[in-house]
């Protein structure tokens, strides 16, 4: 399976305007914020089937009684909706609920410590709804009793919109707690002038760039690509998994081939020549090309990617719970879903809104018209089939002892 060039200019949106917060997100060093991603061939989800960690009517008992209150308070990531917020509008008209959205999450480790205590307490946080990452954060929050088990008759429009991708989901069966918000991918970034074309993460280990590839400090992200060079899906890895791709890293690196292992300062790597090829996050390089006029290349390697998602959960306390999952069903809504990744133009979880963007970039002209066909035409935004089947999960740890170890197995390449 060739390897899919992302050379598309859709990035100017959204993508460029990356919080740094979204990559701190990811790391497991000092906060042990892990990430899982979505599904890569999903199936359909398990609709009002109790979620398997809760008990069989966990989501009977929630939500019985619970009605709509007119207020709701939405805790999201920065850049992540129009500033302007046409959606809130939009809903607000359609249901009469008044919505306080606040920008108040940059890292999910933070984020948990902030509102662990009152959750403890079984007090509000002050928000009913909030978008959280697939991180090793999502497990606590999930194992402590934190998130709503969510009623499916209550998604009609994720039910019939959500592409089968996001229906099922390692770290949260069935779709129990949360829905997908937006994604983003893990890929190789590469300067073609200096290394021709690269396929996979077989040329990562290439001696012909030796001393010019880039890694990622991020143990997570380090050993997903080990895993992956190893034939092996992260999300499905063992222990003896995670040593035998330790040891396919330690011998890339014992070989010369690595220059160094990078936090962000992997771009001005890439851009410096310093390395020619590196592993990558989607949209910085993009927003590389676009600011400094560069010419860098990002694809899925042949052998996988791995792709993480950001996730509307409602938590326990909230009180508020009926607005919320009606806002959470309305972002399904392919009009919604369409307008949201006009702007933010990450991964949409819902496929049928790539021809409404077509429509909407149809009734525009000029440099308008083309971006819109540019987020339409992207596969960063609306991603193939064959994209998918090579995106994998990232390692769910179920337990701080999994984690632990999964750090001391991949930690040493890092530091030593």
């Amino acid at each position: 399976m060739s390897a899919s060039n992302f050379s598309d200019p859709s990035l100017v949106r959204g993508l460029t305007q990356r919080r740094f917060g979204r990559r701190d997100a990811l790391r497991l060093s000092g906060l042990g914020a892990l990430g899982a991603a979505l599904a890569a061939c999903g199936v359909q989800g398990q609709g009002t089937q109790a979620p398997p960690s809760a008990e069989p009517d966990a989501v009977a008992k929630f939500w019985d009684g619970k009605v709509k209150n007119g207020s709701l308070d939405f805790a999201n990531w920065p850049l992540y909706m129009d500033p302007s917020k046409p959606e809130l509008k939009k809903f607000t008209a359609a249901t009469g609920i008044k919505v306080n959205y606040q920008e108040v999450i940059q890292e999910m480790g933070p984020w948990f410590a902030k509102v662990q205590p009152q959750l403890s307490a079984g007090q509000s946080i002050g928000y009913d709804l909030m978008v959280i990452t697939n991180s090793f954060q999502f497990t606590q929050f999930r194992d402590s009793g934190f998130l709503a088990p969510l009623d499916h008759s209550k998604l009609p429009n994720y039910a019939k919109n959500a592409g089968a991708a996001y229906k099922k989901e390692a770290f949260d069966p069935g779709n129990a707690y949360s829905i997908p918000w937006a994604s983003g991918m893990t890929g190789i970034a590469y300067d073609e002038s200096k290394t021709g074309p690269i396929k996979g993460l077989a040329d990562l280990w290439d001696k012909r760039l030796k001393g010019k590839v880039g890694m990622f400090s991020d143990i997570q992200e380090l050993g997903n690509f080990g895993l992956m060079k190893i034939g092996v899906d992260p999300a499905k890895s063992t222990e003896d998994d995670w040593k035998k791709a330790a040891d396919e890293l330690k011998k890339q690196k014992d070989d010369g081939i690595v220059r160094n292992y990078y936090d962000q300062s992997y771009i001005d790597a890439l851009g410096s020549g310093e390395v020619w090829a590196t592993q990558a996050w989607s949209g910085d390089i993009f927003q590389k090309n676009i600011s400094d006029g560069t010419n860098f290349k990002f694809i899925i390697p042949e052998e996988g990617g791995t792709i993480w998602t950001d996730n509307m959960t409602i938590p326990i306390t909230a009180k508020n719970p009926v607005d919320a999952i009606m806002m959470m069903d309305f972002f399904y809504e392919v009009e919604n879903a369409a307008t949201i990744a006009e702007y933010i133009n990450y991964v949409c979880p819902v496929p049928a809104a790539q021809p409404v963007i077509r429509q909407h970039a149809a009734k525009l002209s000029g440099d308008d018209k083309s971006a819109l066909l540019d987020v339409a035409d992207s596969k960063l935004v609306f991603p193939t089939a064959e994209e998918y089947a090579k995106l994998h999960y990232y390692v769910a740890f179920e337990a701080t002892s999994e984690q632990q170890k999964f750090q001391k197995t991949f930690e040493p390449i890092v530091l030593g």
